[in-house]
């Protein structure tokens, strides 16, 4: 008996880990999302203002700013649809936010856990 609940008690864990409100994307550590962006058909995407995309990002990323209201618009018309999108933030609230807005429309999204400082902190680098 002991067996069947430990089973069960494995099987709703790992159904409900991965899981995120509101959306489905897979948040990833920073030497996977590095991984990730070395493809050229990801499409790496950093959802903080311009003002701090300006002060430092990931190399090859490009900028929307998740918390303008044409967001999703915008990245409908920048972003192709048939392309992972990795996308990240400062610490990684914004661009959860980012990802279930994405996700909800089509797109197979990649978030950076932690964010930028994260990826600052493992000595990854950065460019103005």
């Amino acid at each position: 008996m002991k067996v069947l609940f430990a089973g069960i008690c494995l099987l709703f864990s790992t159904l409900f880990s991965c899981q995120h409100k509101g959306g489905d994307f897979e948040s990833v550590p920073v030497e996977k999302f590095a991984v990730l962006i070395a493809d050229p058909e990801i499409q790496c995407l950093d959802v903080r203002t311009v003002a701090e995309y300006s002060e430092g990002h990931i190399p090859g990323s490009v900028n929307i700013n998740v918390l303008d209201k044409e967001f999703a618009s915008v990245a409908d018309s920048i972003l192709q649809k048939d392309k992972p999108v990795a996308v990240y933030c400062r610490s990684g609230k914004r661009s959860k936010k980012a990802a279930v807005i994405l996700s909800g429309k089509g797109f197979k999204v990649y978030d950076l856990d932690r964010g930028l400082a994260g990826w600052q902190e493992a000595g990854k680098e950065t460019e103005k």
